[in-house]
This record gives structure tokens, C-alpha cells and sequence, in this order.
């Protein structure tokens, strides 16, 4: 397989959908993959109204290959800072930057920068099967590309410091039983849910979808009276918008919506 193929892409209905495509090994990131993924997210903002990522095979993503970072084979130990600095954080910041829905559809093991990947999607599905291993700590490591970040959050400390610790294996049921993620699917219904959704918010008012995310993601670290004014300052954006004109005259009316994202 070559460096261009471990990232699968599609486009159809306005949904943008990746694979991550390295099967043989777990869809485990390489430099070239890492390059590969954000130039495929690179598309979402002129071509698609929705980013849907999955994975090929029998898992979801098994986070990075350790076989580049063995200190074995290496003069000195491996800089992982850097590998996060330079990798890993800017695909988070990027997937966060996405003005459209971010769904994340994990078909199997979600494994070190693996889960923490899907948590930084905007809704994530799972299999049945699927499982979320916060394997850091089998390696001496932290949970990065914001794991630590997102279990803390939705979990709180002990939950989050249970996993990060223990590398306890979190079946997906469970994870939608506790909230990290958004809903846990048969295995055969996966993908035709997830693709359905991904066209449903494709069709919707994505305008308004984009404010959303801007208003959930800064109630992280708003004070209550800033996020009032930035709930002022995005529903009169809204207010503004063709979605809007066209979502209260579809009601009005008693037909169908058609949003532009305009």
C-alpha cells in the first residue's frame, strides 16, 4: 500500500467521508497518514457540508505506530513532544475548526491517540464491538492529542483518571452508558446510521450548526455573563441568515426546508 492510499475519501450528498485505510495495522498513524488525513480535511470547507471518519477493517484506529518511535532503533529517545506539536495537535485543532458537523463512526478499537481522535469529533457512534482503550499507560505516557483534555470533561477526575491509569478496556456501551460518546449501535447498523445522520445534517441548516459548535465550544472556559453576550452575538448572526428566512418560512408554510448554509 502506498503513503496515498491509507486515507480513503468519498463525496457524495455533501458529506465528506474518510477511512482511515491502514487495516493490516490497526489504521495506526504514520507521518505520511498524519499528512494524508488533514489534506482530505482540507477539502471539507469547499466541498462538503459534513465530515464523516471511520476506519477500514477490524478497527477503528489504534492511535500511533510505535514501530516509528522505537527508541531501539534510534540514537537517542524519541521526541514526542515534537510529535505532538508538529502531528497530533494540529489535526485536533483542525478537526475543531471545521465549521460542519464532525462525526465519527468507530467500528472497532479505539486505542491510545486512537480514542482520543474520535472523542474530538462533534458526535461519535460506535459498534457494539467497538472498544475505547486509553492505552497510554502501558507505554509510560500521558493520553495526548487531547485525551486528557476530553476524558476529564466528560467524564470527571476519577472516571478519567481510572482510565488513563489502568488502560482499562471501556466497551462501547458503556462509553455511551457514561457519556463520552454519543450513541453505541449494532455492528451491521453502524455505517448506514451514521451516513444517514451525516446526510441529514448535510441537508440542515449548517449556518447554524457552525454557531452551535462556536457556543459549545467556548463554554469550556466562559464566565456565564461572556457567554451570554456570545449567545447575543451568534443568534443575531442567525437571526441574519438565509437558513433562518428559510427554515421559519418552511414552517409557516407546512413543507420541507431547503437550506443553502448561507
Amino acid at each position: 500500500m502506498s503513503d496515498s492510499d491509507t486515507i480513503a475519501v468519498s463525496l457524495s450528498d455533501g458529506v465528506l467521508e474518510v477511512t482511515l485505510n491502514r487495516p493490516e495495522r490497526l489504521n495506526s498513524f504514520t507521518e505520511s497518514m498524519h499528512l494524508a488525513l488533514r489534506a482530505a480535511l482540507n477539502r471539507a470547507p469547499s466541498e462538503a457540508r459534513c465530515v464523516l471518519l471511520t476506519g477500514a477493517g477490524r478497527g477503528f484506529c489504534a492511535g500511533q505506530d510505535l514501530g516509528d518511535r522505537d527508541p531501539r532503533k534510534m540514537d537517542g529517545p524519541p521526541d514526542l513532544g515534537d510529535t505532538v506539536r508538529r502531528l497530533w495537535a494540529p489535526l485536533v485543532r483542525q478537526i475543531k475548526a471545521l465549521e460542519m458537523p464532525v462525526i465519527c463512526a468507530v467500528n472497532g478499537v479505539a486505542a491510545g491517540a486512537g480514542s482520543s481522535l474520535a472523542l474530538n469529533c462533534d458526535l461519535t457512534l460506535a459498534a457494539q464491538s467497538a472498544r475505547f482503550i486509553q492505552s497510554f499507560s502501558k507505554v509510560g505516557l500521558i493520553p495526548d492529542t487531547g485525551g486528557s483534555w476530553h476524558l476529564t470533561r466528560l467524564l470527571g477526575a476519577q472516571r478519567a483518571m481510572g482510565l488513563a491509569l489502568t488502560a482499562q478496556s471501556l466497551p462501547a456501551q458503556q462509553a455511551a452508558d457514561w457519556g463520552l460518546i454519543w450513541q453505541c449501535l449494532p455492528d451491521d447498523a453502524l455505517m448506514t446510521e451514521a451516513r444517514a445522520l451525516a446526510r441529514r445534517f448535510a441537508s440542515g441548516p449548517t449556518f447554524g450548526f457552525a454557531q452551535t459548535k462556536r457556543a459549545l465550544q467556548a463554554a469550556a472556559t466562559n464566565t456565564l455573563d461572556a457567554h451570554l453576550e456570545l449567545e447575543a452575538e451568534l443568534m443575531k448572526a442567525c437571526g441574519e441568515s438565509a437558513d433562518y428566512a428559510e427554515g421559519v418560512g418552511a414552517f409557516l408554510d407546512k413543507r420541507p426546508a431547503e437550506f443553502t448554509g448561507k
